[in-house]
């Protein structure tokens, strides 16, 4: 009998054995000793279906890790990441330039610009270095997530940011921490991409918007503190020590994404199922080829699946990324909710750069900062809080987030218009507060359908997709414009009102997206077909299983 005859009549056997296992002998067996037979090699799709449940399984989370206690984690860093964003943009780290009086008398510059004695236009590029490390890898980590375990990328882009950070400290010219702030945005990038739907999988179903809504509320209140505790050190101590504090405090977490059991995200196969499965794949065809058929060893194998692999992969990563984006980009009520939110986004950034020095013209604000800083810290907590609570009560389904991010954009536009067009400055502190409550109860509606209108192996990709979109085309662009703007009317009061009619425009596109009809997403196989055991999320409250609860 030939070489290849053997080979099937084994592939045959192993078909057969796996329909009749050998504690269930057929009628045919014909009172024969069962061999012990070896791993079977064929029904490829059964065993990582069984090597995905039995991961699951075998690797339960430990019963300390619940569900509140990851949503409290990931708002640590979600503050720590934006109190670096508020840390670099205060007074007592960023610093000023030198300056001398008439007289000769000159004080001494101090921070960062007055250390590296930069200019203005240098001093601004260190935050777009930032932003390019951000737009830059948030689409990266989002695909690598499909590859590998997107709680371990977490963890390295948190080491990234923790690298970076102390390298922030201990920068010795302009280029030197221009690089490492690109590398805090690649830090930055996998938690902003992979954080987000780790928390919509295991929040409980009736509160997903709410604890969105914590997560969100964090970013305000994080470039608040980082304002102040970067004032604080570096008039105490010294700019450099704010860096390296926020890394020693971010040294845990990071260290956390490695050491702890990964946690996986729901429509992904564990990629540890998925390399014992190869392995032993490989293992059992050597064994079987190599017991008197033909002579061939592990290491050649091994080398030529390695060779095939290697030579592949990149081409599969680049084809399986072109094809996510044209999902998404061909998904209406995705390209609806993102092209509001960069109208929204436009207007929220040209507030906070140029809000303050708008009050001051208009309304000889002496506190401007504080005041638009208080105002902008208090309705962010409360707005986004209420908004994720709001959308919970509401019954959160896509058609009624559009609703609310189309009304209370709406309102909110109302408020902020009328705040301008009133002469009185305590009028306009009123009715602005009321509008940025408003306006800042989207944070967690909008971020609901970015998660919600995609299958779950497209969330990272969505998240990372809008990240990238509402700051290109969003709050990036929309300062320098403004500035333009005012520089050819000279009137702070018609820029401001022009400025917030945008928002109407925002509201508009959201309510669009009601008619959409936009079918949730959250419980689709990925196209993986992984197993429904693994489409739930691995966290269960105290430790206990699913059907203990």
């Amino acid at each position: 009998m030939s070489t290849s005859s053997k080979i099937s009549n084994i592939i045959g056997e192993d078909d057969e054995q796996q329909q009749n296992p050998p504690n269930n002998p057929t009628p045919d067996s014909k009172n024969e000793p069962a061999p012990t037979p070896s791993p079977p090699s064929t029904a490829v799709v059964d065993e990582a279906q069984m090597a995905t449940t039995q991961s699951k399984d075998s690797t339960p989370s430990p019963s300390w890790f619940t569900p509140k206690r990851l949503l409290v984690i990931f708002c640590v860093i979600n503050m720590l990441n934006y109190l670096d964003r508020g840390v670099i943009a205060s007074n007592g780290v960023n610093g000023s330039l030198e300056t001398c009086d008439d007289k000769g008398v000159c004080k001494a510059g101090s921070g960062i610009q007055g250390d590296f004695k930069l200019s203005n236009f240098k001093d601004g590029v260190l935050s777009s270095a930032f932003m390019v490390g951000l737009l830059v890898a948030s689409p990266i980590f989002a695909s690598l997530s499909k590859s590998y375990n997107p709680f371990r990328l977490i963890g390295v882009g948190l080491s990234v940011w923790t690298f970076a950070t102390a390298g922030c400290g201990s920068s010795f010219d302009f280029w030197s921490i221009a690089i490492c702030r690109m590398l805090v945005g690649v830090g930055e990038a996998s938690f902003i991409s992979l954080a987000a739907p780790f928390i919509d999988d295991n929040a409980p179903v009736a509160q997903k918007t709410a604890w969105l809504a914590m997560f969100y509320m964090c970013i305000p209140t994080g470039i608040a503190l980082g304002y102040v505790y970067g004032g604080f050190v570096g008039s105490h101590l010294n700019w450099r020590y704010a860096f390296l504090i926020e890394a020693l405090l971010m040294l845990p977490f990071a260290i956390l994404g490695f050491v702890m059991k990964p946690l996986q995200l729901k429509g992904f196969a564990p990629a540890e199922s998925k390399k014992a499965l190869a392995s032993e794949t490989v293992a059992s065809l050597t064994e079987e080829v190599s017991n008197g058929l033909v002579s061939v060893g592990n290491e050649g194998i091994g080398n030529q699946g390695s060779e095939k692999i290697s030579k592949s992969s990149g081409a599969n990563q680049l084809s399986r990324f072109a094809k996510d984006m044209k999902v998404l980009l061909v998904d209406k009520v995705y390209v609806v909710n993102v092209l509001g939110y960069i109208a929204y986004n436009f207007v929220i950034g040209a507030y906070s750069y140029w809000g303050p020095k708008a009050g001051y013209n208009i309304y000889h604000m002496s506190n401007a900062d504080m005041m638009f800083g208080g105002v902008t810290i208090v309705c962010g907590i409360l707005g986004t809080i209420s908004g994720g609570l709001i959308l919970d009560r509401m019954n959160a389904t896509i058609s009624n987030a559009f609703k609310l991010l189309s009304v209370a954009t709406f309102l909110g536009a109302i408020f902020c218009f009328a705040a301008f067009c009133i002469k009185s400055m305590y009028g306009f502190i009123a009715l602005f507060a009321v509008g940025e409550l408003l306006v800042f109860a989207t944070q967690a509606p909008v971020n609901y359908v970015c998660l919600h209108c995609v299958r779950p192996s497209l969330r990272p990709l969505s998240m990372a997709i809008s990240t990238v979109s509402i700051h290109i085309f969003g709050d990036v662009p929309s300062s320098p414009l403004v500035g333009v703007f005012q520089d050819h009317v000279n009137n702070w009061r018609t820029t401001s009102l022009v400025l917030t009619s945008i928002l109407f425009l925002a509201s508009g596109i959201w309510f669009v997206g009601i008619f959409l009809k936009g079918v949730d997403r959250f419980n689709e196989d990925s196209e993986n077909q992984v197993s429904r055991a693994n489409m739930k999320p691995l966290l269960e409250e105290n430790g206990n299983n699913p059907s203990e609860a």
